[in-house]
Order: C-alpha cells, then sequence, then structure tokens
C-alpha cells in the first residue's frame, strides 16, 4: 500500500546507530530463511513505536513538531527470536524498560493531541527480520545487543525506501 501523491506514510520508530544495526543484520544472518522468505534490508531494521499510515503531506509541520516529547534515554537488550503464525519473523527485547513504555505513551498523547487514534492493541516491541517466513529456521542465540536508545525518529515510507525526516533526542 502506497502513498498517494500529497499524503506520507509515516511511522515513529527507534532508529539504530550503525554498531546496533550490525549486530541487529547479524541476528537477520543467523536464521535459516525458507524460499519466498523476503529478510528485511539492513538499512530498514528499527523498532517501530507507533505507525501512522498516509498522512497529507500538509500536515508534516504539525507532526514534526508536534512529536517533540520529554524523553529519557534508556537501556533496550535484545535476545529472543520469534516466528508469527502470519510468517513475521522478529527478535523482541528481553525486558520492555520503563523508559520505552514512557516514551511509547507520550508519543501516544502526542497523536490524539494531533488528532491521530494511536492502535488499539497492545504494544509489542520488536525488530522484524523478515515477512513470509514461515518454515524459517529459529537460531538457538544471536549476538547480545545492548541499545542504548538515546533518540527516536519520524520516518517516511515511499516507494521501498525510508527516509528519517527528524530525529529527537
Amino acid at each position: 500500500m502506497s502513498a498517494q501523491p500529497d499524503t506520507a506514510r509515516l511511522f515513529l520508530a527507534l532508529w539504530p546507530i550503525e554498531p546496533v544495526r550490525d549486530q541487529l543484520r547479524a541476528w537477520r544472518d543467523a536464521w535459516t530463511w525458507p524460499r519466498g522468505a523476503t529478510p528485511v534490508h539492513t538499512d530498514k531494521l528499527h523498532v517501530t513505536l507507533h505507525f501512522l499510515g498516509n498522512q497529507p503531506t500538509a500536515r508534516l509541520p504539525d507532526f514534526l513538531d508536534g512529536f517533540q516529547v520529554p524523553f529519557e534515554p534508556f537501556d533496550l537488550q535484545f535476545g529472543r527470536a520469534a516466528l508469527q503464525r502470519s510468517g513475521i519473523a522478529w527478535i523482541e527485547p528481553l525486558s520492555e524498560p520503563q523508559g520505552l513504555l514512557d516514551l511509547h505513551a507520550r508519543l501516544s498523547d502526542a497523536l490524539m493531541a494531533l488528532g491521530l487514534v494511536p492502535e488499539a492493541r497492545a504494544y509489542r516491541p520488536h525488530v522484524t527480520m523478515a515477512r513470509r517466513a514461515n518454515g524459517a529456521v529459529i537460531p538457538a542465540a544471536g549476538p547480545a545487543i545492548d541499545w542504548r536508545v538515546e533518540r527516536y525518529a519520524l520516518v517516511e515510507s515511499r516507494s521501498g525506501t525510508y527516509t528519517v525526516l527528524r530525529e529527537y533526542a
């Protein structure tokens, strides 16, 4: 589902720095993928905080400013692989630190202040490794990933490319 010319397909995410991105790639490459699986390209590995969908580009200035929320850096540790019945392969954090839950909640409030509705389903932080991955062999273990989260980002998805529109520290 691509964005219309006067809309932007947006999401808020934890956007990894290069050393973390390299560790995420190593996790992705530790899986054995079945034919037809589509591993996520290294430059797209991230943790979604909120998916906004297609939004009018005229609202971008409001969004750029409106998603600046109070934020305390926190540590996120990954180390658990999972394969969903839907065929999505991902890795999950070993725990959900309070800083992550606080950031997610503050961004939910920011969404509502901007007239948007946060997703109703429970938040499950993860990094998607591949889609259409039913039958993948889950690695017994991957590299320990200790991610010091010091920023988050508003990201646009257009024609298969992700563009960070603004980082918030």
